[in-house]
């Protein structure tokens, strides 16, 4: 199917590694102008790299979106290499908890809660601030907000960082409407446990304690028997199946979805949406 991405221009913020990383290079794929963001210069560059080499175009934006300075300096640099952007996927995010987040409710400062709120929300906020309003003059464009499915199964472990994604589906919907017949579409795609270096770092950590097998095929799903995060597909997301949902709502072919939260987990998440 061709999704008519061609000569698009597109900002997939976090997009050094994981999930971004799989998204910016199936929208290069498609032919879409990437600039790769993150806050370490080498490991965007080597994502950047892995476009050019694959034949796409990309381009690099270091800085820390959780701070009004690092997305200044992004800003700047997008609208350097790009001028505009027709596509932004707010994919930046993250948890500022100590011990990656699983802490509880009452291990977790104010001040962490303010952090996470930072990465996952404010940060998004920025970029729509920076680049929506030239979409709108231009007719066309598309926000892809990236979620999780804690932002609507949230669980007391996690607590910030679920309650800031929730805040991201909040924060498409009423952007929707303010952008209602402008041609501009905002949505947001929530995935569940997906193979980033993150995750396989957890399921490493996981099988020295259990005695787990080598290969990561084998951890993950000795991971699955354990019930934490039940599945009904036979493995967990991988990034490149984030990209392709991405890809399509940054289509021309998905004007008519707005408003949405698209769950991409493998029915993870139990719930109606």
């Amino acid at each position: 199917m061709d999704l008519q991405l061609q000569g698009k221009k597109a900002l997939v913020t976090g997009s050094s590694s994981g999930i971004g990383r799989g998204i910016a290079l199936v929208l290069a794929r498609e032919g879409v102008t990437i600039v790769v963001h993150g806050r370490n210069a080498e490991r965007a560059g080597q994502t950047a790299q892995s476009i050019r080499d694959a034949g796409g175009t990309a381009h690099v934006a270091i800085g820390d979106l959780a701070t009004d300075d690092g997305a200044t300096k992004v800003i700047a640099a997008v609208e350097e290499h790009l001028g505009s952007v027709d596509i932004l996927v707010n994919n930046i995010g993250g948890n500022e908890s100590a011990g990656g987040g699983l802490n509880g409710w009452f291990n977790d400062t104010p001040t962490a809660w303010t952090g996470t709120m930072q990465q996952n929300l404010v940060a998004p906020v920025r970029m729509i601030h920076a680049f929506v309003p030239g979409m709108r003059e231009r007719k066309w464009g598309r926000i892809v907000n990236i979620s999780s499915g804690g932002g609507t199964q949230p669980t007391p472990q996690a607590a910030a960082y679920c309650a800031a994604k929730s805040a991201v589906l909040n924060l498409t919907v009423s952007l929707s409407i303010e952008l209602a017949r402008s041609g501009v579409t905002v949505n947001t795609v929530s995935p569940g446990c997906t193979r980033t270096e993150a995750f396989e770092r957890t399921l490493g950590t996981m099988a020295a304690k259990n005695g787990w097998p080598d290969d990561y095929e084998s951890r993950e799903a000795a991971f699955m028997d354990l019930g934490l995060f039940p599945c009904s597909s036979e493995r967990y997301g991988r990034p490149e199946d984030i990209g392709a949902l991405v890809a399509f709502l940054s289509s021309p072919l998905a004007t008519f979805i707005t408003g949405a939260n698209y769950r991409i987990d493998g029915g993870q998440c139990q719930s109606i949406n």
